[in-house]
């Protein structure tokens, strides 16, 4: 949005009956075609055309494998409002925003806090009811964003059922380490081990929540995870240790990507709000330039061969995500309104409305969809579809609306059927030939900037899997490197690339990525495993429409011999 002024769809005295009137439906922007078509007909029943292809070949029943068709729900795990003590927006205005871009699920994530705690989690609870009553095609979820003991932030949502509220209010409680004053992550101070392992702690009582049936899913996913370098290597290893099917991955992509456009957030802003310099809670083993954002991404995830692809080659799966984080929307003239006499956030758990104003207010942020989209493959239209979708890592996630869409399948030339797809794993024999296919749809429509993005390049990425890593402050992967990149300018429509691989002697993954090829460079790394990867921007010069990436989630080859 460029327009000084926040639109008809966000502003809450403006009713769902007039937003009908003027073409402006919640849900009546988003997609309606494709393999969902049928099931939002029958009012979401399950979707008979996503059944599971034929089995493989007889020869190969040990061997290969076969994924459902998919189809894709776009979404956002990191949406503020008045509940979260920092941000601005009316729990509707947000919900509303969402509908207009085109997400099917999204996640409130409100900060910790005694407030919240005690009270603006219930009445958000029951506007998310509400809600859902109202719009039972847009699927919304309860969330939290836990300060981790010792370390930086991560989403926590759950599955709606009666237990969902409670059960992130007692996480929230006992586990918050802002609340608790868990906070020093230093290395070598007294409180730092105690408090690491209070976030482990936390997370395997998330699981064991599921695993009792208290609540039907739970999922966490770190946040901004190289934003303050505090986030180190092994922090992040004994959360997904503690429970990986719970502590499923992080962002990929940090929100507040329109920190930095030109002329609005000043001269030292970076895309996402990685301005910061290494303190003395941050790891020190990562490099100063971990702290910046390359094409809008984290470090971690943007280096080729980096923290990402370290975990990786240890032939685990950490999903990738990206999302708004939106607090404060760039442009619009909204501010916070004025507190009652006594009260305040913490007395309860909820800021006064936003009220419109003739002037800009500051902000960093985009509308959720509105320019950050993590894409899940589902089999089914539903709130724990979603979070299987995620948990299986069948997700890709593209900035600035880069894509339509985005299948990936990867499958041994002898065998028939679809293959494996984001997320999976493929077993082969050594030696054995194989075929990755890539199946784009390219962007048909204008973004909320007005551009019609065009891809210019899809990279094919693989590394060497060979277990788990003594030392877990490693954060290189020496072994992965971009090994294919196709120059696809100008094509237009569905296409597919077939990209033949070679399995060797040992494992590997293969991850895809992919960009408008407006900026680029060498890899953080060398040019011999990154020839033109994303770079970093010049402090307050960081449009972000001008920049745009897609990331997939990798699929892993097991290789058994021959």
């Amino acid at each position: 949005m460029t327009e000084q002024q926040l639109p008809t769809w966000a502003d809450p005295s403006v009713s769902a009956a007039e937003l009908d009137a003027q073409g402006v439906s919640r849900r009546g922007l988003l997609r309606r075609a494709g393999l969902f078509g049928a099931a939002f007909a029958l009012g979401g029943a399950a979707v008979p055309a996503l059944a599971a292809p034929a089995a493989a070949s007889a020869g190969g029943r040990d061997l290969g494998g076969e994924d459902p068709r998919l189809a894709y729900l776009v979404g956002d795990h990191h949406v503020h409002s008045v509940y979260s003590h920092d941000a601005k927006y009316t729990f509707s205005q947000q919900a509303q925003a969402a509908a207009k871009y085109g997400l099917d699920w999204m996640v409130f994530n409100e900060h910790s806090n005694f407030g919240h705690a005690y009270y603006g989690a219930k009445m958000e609870h029951a506007e998310i009811l509400k809600a859902r009553a109202e719009n039972p095609r847009q699927l919304i979820f309860q969330g939290l964003e836990w300060y981790i003991p010792a370390a930086e932030h991560c989403t926590v949502f759950a599955a709606p059922g009666p237990n969902e509220t409670d059960l992130l209010t007692r996480f929230e409680l006992a586990y918050d380490g802002k609340l608790l004053g868990y906070t020093e992550g230093s290395a070598g101070a007294a409180d730092t081990a105690r408090n690491e392992a209070h976030a482990v702690k936390g997370i395997q009582w998330l699981a064991e929540q599921r695993r009792t049936g208290y609540v039907d899913d739970v999922l966490v996913l770190a946040n901004h995870p190289l934003r303050l370098g505090i986030d180190s290597p092994h922090e992040i290893r004994n959360w997904r240790d503690a429970a990986a099917e719970i502590m499923i991955g992080m962002e990929g992509a940090p929100g507040a990507q329109g920190a930095a456009i030109p002329g609005w957030g000043g001269t030292t802003a970076i895309r996402g709000e990685y301005q910061n310099k290494p303190s003395a809670q941050s790891w020190a083993g990562y490099p100063v330039d971990a702290y910046l954002t390359y094409g809008g991404f984290d470090w971690a995830t943007a280096t080729v061969g980096g923290l990402w692809d370290a975990m990786l080659s240890e032939g685990r799966l950490f999903t990738i995500t990206t999302n708004s984080d939106n607090h404060r929307t760039v442009f619009d003239t909204w501010k916070n309104g004025d507190w009652a006499a006594g009260q305040n956030f913490d007395n309860t758990g909820r800021l006064p409305d936003p009220v419109n104003t003739d002037t800009t207010q500051p902000g960093s942020d985009f509308w959720p969809g509105e320019f950050s989209r993590t894409h899940v493959g589902v089999t089914r239209y539903g709130y724990r579809a979603v979070m299987a979708g995620l948990r299986a890592g069948r997700v890709w996630l593209d900035h600035g609306h880069l894509l339509d869409g985005l299948d990936v399948r990867l499958k041994r030339d002898c065998d028939h059927g679809d293959g494996v797809t984001l997320g999976g794993r493929l077993r082969v024999r050594k030696g054995e030939r194989i075929t990755l296919y890539v199946t784009v749809t390219t962007a048909s429509r204008a973004n909320a900037q007005g551009i019609l993005p065009q891809l210019a390049h899809v990279d094919v990425i693989r590394g060497a899997v060979r277990g788990p890593l003594a030392d877990r402050d490693t954060w290189q992967a020496p072994d992965t490197k971009v090994v294919r990149t196709t120059d696809v300018s100008g094509r237009k429509g569905t296409y597919t690339l077939r990209v033949p691989i070679t399995a060797g002697d040992e494992s590997f993954y293969v991850r895809l990525r992919g960009s408008d090829g407006n900026r680029g460079g060498t890899g953080y790394l060398g040019a011999s495993i990154d020839p033109h990867g994303p770079i970093p921007h010049e402090p307050g010069n960081g449009d972000p429409w001008a920049d745009t990436w897609f990331y997939s989630n990798p699929i892993f080859v097991d290789v058994v011999g021959s």
